[in-house]
């Protein structure tokens, strides 16, 4: 049986590939400032929610995609937030 033999490649453009491994790096996180942060009231009795689904959502989709305990991921989203300039109250961990 023989073993296999990895693919070698030559790099010919070497501008374009260091570009390349760059943009591997690149992360771009897109809030959209119309998004209803917070939730709508539902008309019912007891108590409202706070935030949107679309909101906790958002905040769950950061904690899987960076592997966060919800206590790191109420911090990470706060700190986007604030870089973004949006004065959105984050939920707290025990809302995620």
């Amino acid at each position: 049986m023989s073993s296999w033999t990895p693919t070698t490649y030559k790099t010919r453009n070497w501008a374009e590939y260091n570009h390349s491994l760059k943009q591997r790096g690149s992360l771009l996180i897109w809030f959209d400032p119309e998004m209803s942060w917070e939730a709508e009231a539902s008309g019912r009795r007891g108590r409202q929610k706070t935030y949107s689904d679309a909101a906790i959502q958002a905040c769950l989709t950061l904690k899987v995609l960076f592997g966060l305990p919800l206590r790191q991921t109420t911090g990470f989203v706060e700190s986007l937030l604030k870089r973004v300039e949006l004065d959105w109250s984050v939920p707290d961990f025990s809302t995620l």
